[in-house]
């Protein structure tokens, strides 16, 4: 059972990036990924650009905890998690999830189970910038909802503080 996990600023190749998933091991019959962008609107509102920010060490170990959990719930075999780090701009890649299986339902049943877990607990903040200025992104309702759904019941993001270093 494959399980790779990256945090970085470089941008990634997902073509590449599922090649060599499917390459750790001959049983895959399926192959299920979701990659998310940067907008360039949120709210109504102009994004120009995002920060997103995190705590080395324990997003790794959260995000890990997240993919013992997919494991448990369902059957598959090799999970690659890349979420970039850094500023970013519309349409720059954010995050990459890609889940390997024997076949599709639970490829994508994992796939998005995961994606859940991550857009609502994984340890990051990301802050958007505007015509009008630049402001931190509050959790919303609808990830935790999205979460809830699976029957896991966590505290939210925002109850956590950010770094020091993004507080200013």
């Amino acid at each position: 059972m494959s399980t790779s996990i990256s945090i970085q600023t470089e941008d990634f190749d997902v073509s590449a990036e599922l090649a060599r998933l499917r390459a750790e091991d001959a049983r895959v019959g399926a192959v299920c990924c979701f990659v998310g962008t940067v907008r360039d609107r949120s709210g109504g509102r102009s994004i120009e650009a995002m920060e997103l920010e995190h705590y080395p060490g324990m997003t790794e170990k959260s995000i890990a905890a997240m993919i013992e959990e997919t494991r448990r719930r369902f059957d598959i075999y090799g999970v690659r998690v890349i979420h970039r780090v850094g500023p970013l701009l519309p349409p720059d890649q954010i995050v990459l999830v890609a889940v390997t299986s024997a076949h599709r339902r639970g490829a994508f049943e994992a796939c998005e189970f995961l994606m859940d877990y991550l857009k609502t607990q994984a340890p990051f903040w990301k802050k958007e910038r505007t015509p009008e200025g630049a402001h931190w992104v509050d959790a919303r309702e609808s990830d935790d909802a999205a979460l809830a759904r699976w029957g896991v019941r966590v505290a939210p993001m925002a109850a956590q503080p950010a770094p020091q270093t993004l507080r200013a």
